[in-house]
């Protein structure tokens, strides 16, 4: 199950991640009475999709870009306007885009630099790996294939948990010092909690960033939850948006039955993930 960013900033709050102030708008006015609330210099407007490359995304109404910035809260409104009820097609969505029914205002921060920082299940040896870079705000799989010296991964015993040495491991080589290092070190230790608490299979942020002022900000956020283990979180379950889902699969769902969708018009129907692979092949 994934959920929307707004929602992954609300289980950072929880968690106390750092992140910039920001809430969710449903209509053009809302967004420009949050911008208000915030009040800040430079504000930020994001559509709220399933879906990576919004900000070099193009809505099917012309409109340029799922992610701007403004010192405006009257433009946030107007940019609010203009994705809302609007269908955005990024790189990860196909021709077909994705509809855009809520966007997220945020205060933006002046950035100094940016890093990528994942939590995930390493399938190899059945543990938790953090992997980080400093090369942030990139696509990840692009760094790895053309700079993969830039990425840096650390295995975690599942029973003996994130060491303090390991953090000051991939603190020392994401280059932080100072006041950043104390602040991604308490940032770091958070988020694994998160990941453990929530059961989850993915936590991405990208970019995480360190700004003029030294703090340690996770700018934007992507989650992913072990389906088997959503009952055990009935507040987690309540951010599921099936309106982001295939309707197969959430009709699937219903009766408790896991739909892939496939090309062609001939379905499957199958006991076991092994048994289905070698059925279609």
């Amino acid at each position: 199950m994934n959920i929307h960013e707004y929602q992954a900033k609300e289980l950072f709050d929880r968690f106390e991640v750092p992140s910039p102030r920001g809430k969710m708008a449903g209509t053009a006015e809302e967004a420009e009475a949050i911008a208000r609330e915030i009040g800040s210099d430079l504000l930020v407007v994001k559509a709220q999709v399933h879906a990576g490359g919004r900000g070099k995304g193009t809505f099917k109404n012309g409109f340029e870009g799922g992610v701007h910035l403004t010192k405006d809260p009257v433009a946030i409104g107007e940019i609010a306007g203009k994705m809302i009820g609007e269908t955005l097609v990024t790189k990860q969505t196909g021709n077909e885009g994705r509809l855009v029914r809520k966007v997220m205002v945020a205060d933006a921060v002046e950035i100094e630099h940016e890093y990528y920082l994942s939590l995930l299940m390493d399938r190899d040896t059945s543990r938790p790996v953090i992997v980080a870079s400093t090369e942030g705000g990139m696509d990840i799989e692009e760094v790895a294939e053309n700079r993969p010296e830039k990425i840096i991964k650390q295995l975690i015993h599942p029973l003996a948990g994130l060491q303090p040495y390991e953090v000051r491991k991939l603190t020392a080589a994401l280059g932080f010092k100072g006041g950043a290092a104390k602040e991604f070190g308490k940032l770091l230790k958070n988020l694994y909690k998160l990941f453990l608490s929530l059961d989850c299979d993915m936590v991405e942020i990208n970019p995480l960033v360190e700004t003029k002022d030294g703090q340690v900000l996770a700018l934007d956020a992507k989650f992913g939850f072990d389906d088997n283990a959503l009952y055990r979180h009935p507040e987690v379950l309540a951010y599921r948006d099936t309106e982001e889902e295939d309707p197969r699969e959430v009709a699937a769902s219903e009766f408790d039955l896991s739909y892939i969708g496939l090309d062609g018009n001939i379905a499957c129907l199958v006991n076991g993930a092994g048994l289905a692979m070698a059925t279609m092949d």
